[in-house]
């Protein structure tokens, strides 16, 4: 009688490894075909956050949370993010004053920032005025008398360090089928910048000329043209190459195309508009923080429905990355350690000497696009590390963990499917697949500035802690 375990030594193997990768290598070294599955056990095996999971998947509960998560989506797919005007922080922003500093990500003190967010408010207070020097800067932004607030808390998003004070102009997006407004403040351009963390007399000089002379002529030349449609201006920026995260050649060009009639007809002199035109010309990056604004409005369009899992922030303050999940209204932040971001680098500068992952514009992942989308744009890959072939498989494993696709904002390369949208808590912990984010590196020390740019993800923590909150709120 033939004995099945000696036939299944004495015969070629085909093995399935579940799980382990690292087990592939040792299988195939004994001649053997081996395919791996991946797959990480739920909740990544946490007895704590699978019994969460457990609760939130019971059915009476799962059909309330798929009824919300389709109205989430739904407003954020319909909400229309008007570009209506820009005006000064102290007059547009809810809950500004003269001595208030916004910063990106969750709530931090000043002892605990990171440098590039410690070099933006010290340089932040000397354009203010409210410190001769960054010394007497440091001196009063730990004195007490400086109100430190997160961004989203104001309707706002920063890039980077995120810092805004009261005499920076901003962007102000309407949302026209909600009626919510949001704000961000406007491109410096790219590298030494305050946002970056750099802060010396060249930052500071800049920010005055955008005080005193962009701020103001844009925000004429937005009064002589009107409001602006922000999501078919993303969505033909996408189809024209961009990401509309870190890669803005297209989105630039559209909105400078949008902006230039209204500011050659502004009362200012020629050579100011020459000014704002170069300014403008400067970099790729101008339209990146209008982008910012306009996933922003439409996702707090999404905020506080009652029973949602799908996520309405993802920010960073260079210490933690915070969530805030539609179905916890208001500012409830789910947080973890912020992670290191990875991707070239400058020349000169190694990884060591990065910050850790910071700035609000994972909110352009939030809503669908920037990491999400990088199938539109595969020469982001010279940016931020990877192959083409990589930038189109996060686009399809983020469709894992999203809820469904933004019929209004395509991608050609997938045969225009729409964008991945509404990041589902359950789906993130439930697989195992985590956001990606392309992103900037900023130095770790403060007055230095952008270093480099690459590829990270949040750290699971926030979604762990997200989903019990979410399960103690439904049951």
């Amino acid at each position: 009688m033939t004995n099945p375990v000696s036939n299944l030594f004495a015969s070629d193997l085909d093995v399935v490894n579940v799980g382990l990768a690292m087990f592939d290598e040792d299988i195939a070294a004994q001649g053997a075909h081996v395919t791996t599955l991946d797959w990480t056990p739920p909740g990544g095996g946490k007895p704590e956050v699978i019994a969460a999971l457990d609760a939130l998947d019971a059915p009476e509960v799962a059909e309330r949370i798929e009824a919300a998560n389709a109205l989430a989506v739904e407003r954020i797919a319909n909400s229309q993010p008007m570009l209506t005007g820009f005006g000064r922080a102290l007059d547009v922003v809810p809950g500004m004053t003269p001595t208030t500093i916004l910063h990106s990500g969750p709530p931090i003190t000043w002892d605990r920032m990171a440098g590039a967010m410690k070099g933006a408010v010290t340089g932040a207070l000397v354009f203010e005025g409210l410190a001769a020097d960054l010394d007497e800067a440091a001196v009063l932004a730990a004195s007490g008398e400086i109100t430190f607030s997160p961004c989203h808390e104001h309707d706002c998003v920063g890039s980077m360090a995120g810092v805004t004070s009261a005499s920076m102009y901003m962007h102000v997006v309407r949302n026209e089928t909600y009626g919510n407004t949001a704000y961000t403040n406007l491109s410096e351009q790219m590298a030494k910048i305050l946002r970056m963390g750099a802060n010396d007399d060249s930052v500071i000089e800049r920010l005055v000329w955008m005080r005193d002379v962009l701020g103001p002529m844009l925000k004429e030349a937005m009064e002589i043209g009107g409001p602006i449609d922000l999501r078919l201006m993303l969505a033909q920026a996408l189809h024209m190459g961009d990401e509309c995260h870190n890669r803005n050649i297209a989105g630039t060009l559209l909105l400078q195309q949008a902006l230039a009639p209204s500011l050659l007809q502004t009362s200012f002199p020629v050579e100011h508009k020459k000014e704002v035109l170069d300014f403008i010309a400067s970099s790729d990056y101008f339209s990146g923080p209008t982008w910012m604004a306009m996933a922003k409005a439409a996702l707090d369009a999404a905020h506080g429905i009652e029973g949602s899992t799908v996520v309405t922030t993802m920010a960073r303050n260079g210490v933690e990355f915070g969530v805030r999940v539609s179905g916890l209204a208001g500012d409830q932040w789910f947080t973890g350690p912020a992670q290191q971001v990875i991707g070239p680098m400058f020349a000169g500068y190694k990884p060591e000497d990065s910050g850790l992952d910071i700035g609000d514009s994972a909110i352009t992942e939030t809503y669908g696009f920037g990491g999400f989308a990088m199938s539109a744009a595969p020469a982001i890959v010279a940016l931020v590390g990877g192959t083409v072939q990589e930038a189109i498989g996060f686009t399809r494993e983020m469709g894992e963990i999203t809820t469904a696709q933004n019929p209004n904002v395509t991608i050609p390369m997938l045969d225009f499917q729409g964008i991945p949208t509404g990041i589902d808590v359950r789906k993130v912990l439930g697989t195992g697949i985590l956001p990606v984010i392309n992103t900037a590196i900023a130095h770790k020390e403060a007055g230095i500035g952008m270093i480099g740019a690459g590829i990270t993800h949040p750290p699971v923590e926030a979604f762990e802690k997200a989903a019990k909150a979410l399960a103690d709120s439904l049951i």
